[in-house]
């Protein structure tokens, strides 16, 4: 019998045979006390009496699989005699039960550099129905193609499984609707959350946003030199970022407000004379192990100031001329240097 069965369905079980007559033959039948069935008595048109076994109450074959009952059949006599007969109701299966998920809610955590065909996880689900009304199919619910390119779920064992690699800077998490179907068309979900670790895979980035060349060489200290950007596309201390400069350069580096403008400042006078230009490397790197590491170069001209005086060769010259040298003759010839240049290295003479 089908535990989808009607209460009130009957079911006709035999007749009980009894060789007396009258009195002494079959009255009636008697069932064993249960939750389920009861008995009636029937009699057809040549007064033979059988029993039909009425449904009282609706059948659930994960509760009792089957009944085992006594029917037994009396007649008049005194003292009365008995029969019995042995009732094995089966209860068979129907499809009244939907999968169960072992977990409503799955939590899964994957570093972004996880290759394809890694595993995430395995979602299990179970039905108390039996035979193909528990066989359980698993799939995708409807999300987004972005999701569905990056995972694929085993249909018959559940295993999640990543088909493309991640990109913690590009999806951080993601939710995956899992379902699972039974032979008979009954559906159960379950939400996997996938949660990507960074990786610190990104190097910082250096950007010069601005910069001030040429420098004048009278510049006084603290004068902005360049502007700077620097940017890591990773988080925590995969994205804290630290600077520092190389080069043999009266130039220093401090941080901007907020941290993510990095400002060149003289640190003391330039001097042209000493050095026309300056080539600098600003070094980034970021806080993961190991670190990853960006660099900027920065070339920095100075400009001629008018910082340095004419010099002459000589402090003092002693000229001796004869006193009937001739008008016009050249006494002495002096020389002076500036080391400025352009104009203010063109030296005139009074």
């Amino acid at each position: 019998i089908n535990e989808f069965t009607s209460p009130g369905t009957r079911f006709a079980v035999g007749v009980a045979e009894d060789a007396d007559v009258g009195s002494n033959s079959l009255q009636g039948y008697e069932l064993e006390t249960n939750g389920y069935f009861a008995v009636e008595v029937k009699e057809s048109q040549d007064g033979t009496k059988f029993a039909e076994l009425v449904l009282t109450r609706a059948l659930d074959r994960e509760s009792e699989p089957s009944l085992r009952l006594m029917l037994t059949a009396l007649d008049g006599g005194d003292p009365p005699r008995t029969g019995t007969a042995q009732l094995w109701i089966n209860v068979t299966d129907a499809n009244d039960n939907p999968p169960v998920f072992v977990q409503d809610r799955y939590r899964v955590s994957l570093r972004e550099d996880a290759s394809p065909g890694s595993i995430v996880l395995n979602v299990t689900a179970s039905d108390d129905d039996v035979g193909t009304n528990a066989r359980i199919t698993y799939g995708f619910g409807k999300m987004p193609a972005k999701v569905l390119q990056k995972f694929t779920v085993d249909d018959q064992r559940g295993t999640i499984t990543l088909q493309e690699s991640l990109d913690f800077e590009d999806t951080r998490s993601y939710v995956l609707l899992v379902e699972g179907k039974d032979g008979g068309g009954l559906v159960a979900h379950c939400k996997v959350e996938v949660e990507v670790l960074d990786v610190n895979d990104n190097a910082p980035e250096v950007t010069l946003t601005s910069v001030s060349s040429p420098v004048p060489e009278d510049a006084p200290a603290g004068t902005v030199v360049a502007l700077l950007k620097v940017r890591d596309r990773d988080s925590g201390e995969n994205g804290q970022v630290s600077c520092e400069l190389s080069g043999e350069a009266p130039l220093s580096i401090v941080a901007s407000s907020g941290g993510s403008y990095k400002v060149l400042v003289l640190a003391k006078a330039l001097d042209r004379e000493e050095a026309a230009f300056h080539e600098l490397v600003l070094r980034a790197s970021d806080g993961g192990d190991p670190a990853r590491t960006g660099t900027a170069r920065i070339r920095v001209t100075v400009l001629d100031a008018n910082d340095n005086a004419p010099v002459f060769s000589q402090a003092e010259y002693t000229v001796r001329v004869p006193e009937d040298v001739p008008v016009g003759s050249v006494l002495v010839t002096v020389t002076a240097t500036d080391a400025d240049e352009g104009l203010n290295g063109q030296v005139k003479y009074s």
